[in-house]
């Protein structure tokens, strides 16, 4: 990890009303997202404490959910809504984009990243002068295909972003508003929140926190919903499978030029060359390759495609404000005092 900098807080520090913004994508999450919410007003970090729920189209009832989380807290709470189901990183761009916060704090609403471990994630942020603090966890209480899942994106990562070695990317990450404030410049339909950090800042650390088991339902990232991840990592930041084509295509090349001395070293020394089986083998190999060097071609000139014609980003149905008995205000005043910022 690089070395820290020194103490301190954000040179727009007095422009956030608030000093931490908490952002929560929300989908499926009608049994847990009050249960958050209510463990979330409880804190009580320095500059005061808001809540962005962005519901990104969930087939249950999480609006209602929101909503009702919205009226109980103690904290000012932002309820917005997706038009429809959009991703859950679409969904974060949405959140930071109504975040007022100097730090703004990202987490899942299945309570497996605990409320309690967010004051000491904001203040290492806010006190070590981080530009974000990612989470890392001594065990992960996911399904074992889900770690797997995880292990392959990070391994992935770590050979097509410019991040620090061994860092782990978690959705459980605290940014600052200089960050937030240029991630969410980026307006493609695509986003891949770790991919737009790492291409700000380097001033990145992380800490260790616990990681507990889903309290209901099941994980919402399927396989299908991994692999569109690991796409959008793959082809928005970085032309390492465009390469790997070029290689691949050289490699077929070479191995083309080899088969062709092989037959006509057979042809000279009176041999009949190799027949049928050879050359079958040798033709569906160059066919397979030229396939997948042609679908990854595809896959960014779609992608090109469908950005150049617009697709948006997210669309949000409908914004509800905090209440009026919540003001910002209100929310500072619960700041511990020895929280005070430096």
């Amino acid at each position: 990890m690089p070395t820290p900098p020194a103490p301190g807080t954000p040179p727009d520090a007095g422009a956030h009303p608030v000093g931490l913004s908490i952002v929560v994508p929300v989908y499926r999450g009608e049994a847990t997202i009050g249960k958050l919410v209510e463990a979330l007003s409880a804190l009580r970090p320095a500059g005061g404490l808001e809540i962005v729920l962005v519901n990104d189209g969930s087939p249950d009832n999480s609006g209602e959910a929101c909503r009702a989380a919205q009226d109980r807290a103690a904290v000012p709470v932002t309820y917005i809504e997706h038009a429809r189901n959009f991703g859950e990183h679409n969904a974060v761009m949405t959140g930071l984009r109504h975040a007022r916060g100097a730090y703004v704090i990202t987490m899942d609403d299945d309570l497996q990243n605990p409320p309690e471990e967010v004051v000491r994630l904001y203040d290492h942020a806010r006190l070590g002068g981080w530009d974000v603090v990612y989470t890392r966890y001594a065990e992960k209480m996911h399904e074992t295909w889900r770690n797997l899942g995880s292990r392959f994106a990070n391994w992935v990562a770590d050979r097509l972003l410019d991040k620090p070695k061994g860092l782990y990317l978690s959705s459980f990450r605290c940014m600052s508003a200089l960050v937030v404030r240029e991630v969410t410049k980026y307006r493609g339909p695509y986003p891949y929140v770790d991919g737009l950090i790492m291409q700000v800042t380097q001033r990145i650390d992380s800490i260790e926190v616990k990681h507990y088991a889903r309290a209901e339902g099941r994980s919402n990232y399927t396989l299908r919903r991994l692999v569109r991840l690991w796409l959008n990592l793959a082809t928005n930041f970085s032309v390492l499978p465009l390469r790997l084509a070029v290689f691949a295509g050289a490699g077929m090349g070479v191995l083309g030029l080899i088969g062709a001395a092989i037959v006509i070293v057979e042809g000279l020394m009176g041999h009949t060359p190799s027949g049928w089986a050879s050359t079958m083998t040798m033709m569906l190999l160059i066919a397979g390759v030229q396939f997948l060097i042609l679908g990854v071609l595809g896959e960014y000139v779609g992608r090109a495609f469908l950005s150049a014609n617009g697709k948006p980003q997210g669309v949000v149905r409908e914004v509800v404000p905090p209440r009026p008995a919540a003001p910002l205000a209100a929310a500072a005043d619960r700041a511990e005092p020895g929280l005070a910022s430096p």
